[in-house]
């Protein structure tokens, strides 16, 4: 049994982030005017930064031509701001644009060649495109840095990719037991790495690996019917339909739960 496609997607876990929430947002009073913040600012790229914060909180409003405008100014003060290029690149994947995309994120990356978050963006943007070797490469790059405090959220996103490509599924378990080393709270990777293991009939591990993210208390109704069919092919009834009508009562609409239904039905 594949992991749910759904469930894989939910898992590439973008880390953009380009302003700080603690700074006081420059807004100006008409989009588009010169915010006083910009005026007072010292150096191009702190003229850069406020045009950035700008971008962003109108990308996040929905409102794109404004934000592109914005983070446009931004790279006319700073051209190497990484963190407009990270930004555009988001409002460029939104609007369906995905050359542009593809060739800020990129840009960001090239900037920050050895940084974990840059090259984990990028990896994950070329993941999105079905460029699976070339997004390894990124992911490599981003392993590397030790300096990154959140290195399990790279595992993750290159075990993901690695299924999405269908790659080999030792990599993909090798990259989620990182995760998971890294932090033992990853319910993604937790999730993620009982499916591989289901897929390889190796359900007594898979077992461990779904308890461990049971006990999260984050039920998902792909984990619940993955839980119900380790302990069915285990044996174990009585767990079995225990998940079965966990799955029933906690999601009553979900697609795994029909699915559930429609096999159980004569």
């Amino acid at each position: 049994m594949r992991p749910s496609l759904r469930m894989v997607l939910v898992a590439l876990s973008f880390a953009v982030v380009a302003c700080s929430h603690e700074q006081t947002l420059p807004t100006p009073q008409q989009p588009g005017t010169m915010p006083q913040a910009a005026k007072k600012a010292k150096t191009p790229q702190e003229s850069a930064a406020i045009w950035v914060q700008l971008g962003q909180h109108y990308l996040e409003l929905g409102k794109y031509e404004i934000a592109k405008e914005d983070l446009q100014k931004a790279l006319k003060f700073d051209p190497k701001s990484v963190d407009a290029h990270t930004v555009l690149a988001t409002l460029y994947d939104r609007v369906g644009d995905r050359n542009l995309a593809e060739q800020h994120y990129r840009q960001a990356a090239e900037l920050k060649p050895t940084a974990a978050q840059e090259n984990n963006n990028y990896g994950l943007y070329l993941c999105k495109l079905g460029k699976f070797g070339e997004a390894q490469k990124r992911f490599d790059i981003a392993k590397a840095d030790g300096f990154y405090t959140s290195r399990d959220i790279i595992y993750l996103n290159s075990g993901t990719c690695v299924l999405l490509g269908n790659g080999p599924k030792d990599a993909a378990e090798a990259d989620f037991r990182s995760a998971i080393e890294l932090n033992p709270k990853n319910g993604q990777a937790l999730y993620q790495l009982s499916s591989v293991l289901y897929d390889k009939s190796e359900y007594f591990k898979a077992r461990a690996f779904i308890q461990r993210f049971d006990a999260l208390g984050q039920p998902s109704p792909d984990a619940l019917l993955l839980a119900r069919n380790i302990e069915a092919k285990l044996g174990n009834s009585t767990a079995a339909r225990d998940y079965a009508q966990r799955l029933r009562d906690q999601f009553p609409d979900a697609a795994q739960t029909r699915s559930l239904d429609a096999a159980s039905t004569p």
